[in-house]
């Protein structure tokens, strides 16, 4: 087992922003709990599984609170199925969650920043002196397509 195993670095604890890509999900139409799942991992760029049952758990938590309504679908044949639908509270909820959102993104970047800084001067104390890299040339920035900002390549 890593050391990293369960460690916010690795991005698994990221089940924040779960709620945000239900109801923006959502925002496209209602759907079942399952399809839901997937859709998440396809708006958070996420290679993994879908956490069905993370999902679940929030939808729940999320029909208490009035912003998601489910209904039972049942068809002749098979199993009954929940479809979820946004609520009018959801869409409110995620227009907040689009304002706290941007406000995060630009604390991100300047810590992204920072740690990349970071990074590099210890990597550059590791080298040996002859592979040393020129501490004042720049790298060239660009814009980065997940947030557009300026930023050094982030290899999105």
């Amino acid at each position: 087992m890593s050391a990293y195993t369960g460690c916010p670095c690795t991005g698994a604890t990221l089940d924040k922003l779960v709620q945000p890509a239900i109801l923006a999900a959502l925002m496209e139409g209602s759907t079942h709990g399952y399809r839901l799942a997937e859709q998440i991992n396809e708006l958070l760029g996420l290679q993994s599984k879908p956490d069905v049952s993370g999902v679940y758990r929030f939808l729940k938590k999320m029909e208490s609170s009035g912003f998601v309504v489910s209904t039972w679908e049942t068809r002749d044949t098979g199993h009954a199925k929940r479809r979820y639908q946004i609520t009018p509270a959801g869409r409110t909820c995620l227009v907040r969650w689009t304002t706290t959102l941007e406000t995060h993104i630009q604390a991100l970047a300047t810590l992204l920043q920072a740690a990349r800084k970071a990074v590099a001067r210890k990597q550059l104390r590791l080298q040996p002196p002859g592979k040393r890299r020129n501490p004042a040339a720049k790298t060239p920035e660009r814009l980065c397509r997940c947030a557009g900002l300026a930023c050094h390549p982030c290899g999105h």
